[in-house]
């Protein structure tokens, strides 16, 4: 009788980075060709109008409350940026340090939720069989279409008998699983993980949760990681929930923020400071990230 030979699990982990390499070299011949000048003129393009928007809000927030209304405005910045972030820091109103913790603490936590469990739900809809696997995909998928906003008054019951209202875990638990992260995980994991690597290490007597930490959890490293800034992002941003469930002694950033408008006058440059300063963390984020986020998306756009 002839026996199957079977690579054991460290091939198996030692094969999993080379597909990333062969990602590498045909990114490599991507890079290759050289970009004309309407390309050129279009990133410029969408730089500026990315930009457009932060420096706008600087040249506001670095002026006096007259600045927007100026006709003869300069479009160089003034001198008032620090003085006006200060109004926002030091705001007993806004209470900002609260807020931003409460927002770094929400969001990360939110993040990381969504990537365990749609990382561990994309593994078994993309590689595992079992009754009703597909139809319950498609249900999952189909949730994304029901607007948020027809939830927010029986979560408001559920939350205020539980005696939820206006703590930071109102805004968390409802945010712990995505839909679209699930479909995410899902379609990743079923074009980067071969099946031929799943039944090899089950032959070679691997547990189904050992053969997700050492080939799937490997292999979703780079979805994962924009997932984790896509929802982390979003969180960040969140409002209307927030607004709702949270009061004025716990609220996150942009809640807070909300607080600097007056009921007969705004001074947009105090709050087009504060816009700035909730911005900060965020692109902090970025700049650390970024290079996760780029092999994220290559990965998804190159197959090897």
């Amino acid at each position: 009788m002839s026996a199957v030979s079977t690579p054991p699990l460290a091939v198996i982990e030692e094969n999993l980075p080379n597909a990333g390499r062969r990602r590498a070299e045909r990114t490599t011949r991507i890079r290759g060709i050289r970009a004309g000048k309407t390309v050129y003129i279009g990133l410029g393009v969408v730089v500026l109008s990315a930009v457009f928007p932060y420096y706008w809000s600087f040249l506001i927030g670095s002026g006096t409350p007259s600045t927007i209304n100026d006709p003869n405005m300069s479009w160089l910045p003034g001198g008032n940026f620090i003085s006006n972030a200060l109004s926002v820091v030091n705001d007993p109103a806004v209470n900002f340090w609260l807020a931003l913790w409460n927002s770094i603490f929400s969001s990360t936590l939110i993040a990381a939720s969504v990537v365990i469990f749609s990382t561990l739900a994309g593994w078994a809809f993309a590689k595992l069989r079992f009754r009703g696997g597909k139809w319950l995909l498609a249900f999952v998928v189909a949730t994304m279409a029901v607007p948020m906003q027809l939830g927010v008054v029986p979560l408001y019951i559920l939350f205020s008998d539980l005696g939820w209202t206006g703590q930071i875990g109102a805004i968390i638990v409802p945010a712990l699983t995505s839909a679209f992260g699930v479909f995410w995980m899902t379609q990743y994991l079923s074009q980067t993980v071969p099946d031929e690597l799943i039944e090899a290490a089950r032959v070679d007597g691997a547990s189904m949760i050992r053969t997700f930490w050492t080939v799937g959890a490997v292999a979703a490293r780079p979805a994962a990681a924009m997932l984790f800034l896509f929802t982390f992002v979003g969180a960040w941003n969140q409002f209307f929930w927030p607004f709702i469930v949270l009061d004025r002694q716990s609220p996150t950033l942009p809640v807070a923020l909300s607080l600097l408008q007056g009921n007969y006058f705004v001074d947009y440059s105090i709050v087009l400071a504060g816009v700035l300063l909730s911005t900060i963390p965020l692109l902090i984020l970025f700049v650390f990230a970024g290079k996760q986020l780029v092999s994220g998306i290559m990965a998804g756009a190159v197959k090897g």
